[in-house]
């Protein structure tokens, strides 16, 4: 029996853009996804999911896809299993061993659809932990890689690899296409609010291509934020980052995201209590639609405040996660 967990993440800056080849910079928070692995004696996968922000429940099946072993709606055996599917697939490969069957289970800090990485964060703690059971201990650029196919795969190819590589990885880290690199980065100071919600993904990446090959001035924002996000990587990474610039930039960089129309009331309220709380800056981050946004704030007036929010379900603090996946 074999167990890795591995990380959510925020974006600082690049979300949507990311997709049409721009930079991103998301950082790894303590937020975890933990995936415990144990080897069959048959080929069969039994997927035991807890903690997910959804009815918990077990899944066993085998190669047809009548023999599940319980009645559930279809969308939710997706979303419980598409990831962990494509996850163990791609450890079998990695090990050689396409038959190998495992009991697995999910156990997940990250609420689901929030923007906080949660599938990217399970599919990277499942890739590490099936094929150490299997005896083969990856390095962690081939599990962030490994779990970029799964994403693009169930994400019809519209996944990045930021979410994978920064699980994987930890910390801060930059991606422009394939080019993915860590970033020598401070600890800094995240506030994130949670509106208990989540955004359809799949529908809003889809809104802003389509605003992006109607209008050409749709085209120049997504640009605009490739360019938010360079100029943040240069604060980000200086000797001294200042904090009010990081900020500054990420106030612009929601903007933008607005523009785009991929946030939310309940989004856009968060983040004006947060910057009125005194915070430095703060934004939606991932798809947006509902979710988290994320604060600069090293005071407790922007917890405080958000705490009092009525679109705030819920509040916390969440230290970059230096460590990327981890296999115990």
């Amino acid at each position: 029996m074999v167990t890795a967990s591995a990380p959510g993440k925020v974006y600082l800056f690049g979300e949507h853009a990311v997709v049409y080849g721009e930079p991103a910079v998301p950082c790894a928070v303590e937020r975890r996804a933990t995936v415990t692995v144990e080897e069959r004696t048959d080929a069969r996968l039994r997927v035991d999911a807890r903690d997910l922000e959804i009815e918990g429940f077990t899944v066993e099946y085998g190669a047809a896809t009548d023999e599940l072993g319980v009645e559930v709606p279809t969308e939710l055996l997706e979303a419980a299993t598409e990831y962990v599917d494509g996850a163990v697939e791609q450890a079998r490969d990695a090990c050689d061993e396409p038959d190998a069957g495992f009991d697995v289970t999910v156990e997940s800090e990250i609420p689901l659809g929030a923007g906080l990485g949660s599938s990217a964060a399970v599919v990277v703690a499942t890739i590490a932990a099936t094929a150490a059971e299997l005896g083969v201990e990856l390095d962690p650029r081939e599990v962030a890689d490994r779990a970029y196919q799964v994403e693009l795969a169930v994400q019809d190819g519209q996944a990045s690899r930021a979410d994978t590589f920064c699980s994987a990885m930890g910390g801060a880290v930059r991606v422009e296409g394939d080019d993915c690199r860590t970033l020598d980065a401070p600890d800094l100071p995240f506030v994130i609010g949670f509106d208990g919600g989540s955004g359809d993904t799949g529908k809003l990446v889809a809104g802003v291509r389509d605003l992006r090959e109607r209008y050409e001035f749709a085209a120049d924002t997504v640009t605009a934020i490739g360019d938010v996000v360079r100029r943040g990587e240069t604060v980000l990474t200086a000797d001294d980052p200042s904090l009010d610039e990081l900020g500054r930039l990420m106030d612009f960089d929601h903007g933008l995201l607005e523009a785009l129309g991929v946030s939310s009331r309940s989004l856009d309220e968060m983040v004006w209590t947060a910057r009125e709380a005194g915070a430095y800056g703060a934004k939606l981050t991932g798809a947006g639609g509902g979710g988290c946004i994320v604060a600069l704030d090293d005071s407790p007036a922007t917890e405080t405040a958000l705490s009092y929010s009525q679109s705030c379900e819920a509040v916390f603090r969440a230290a970059l996660a230096r460590d990327g996946v981890v296999v115990s």
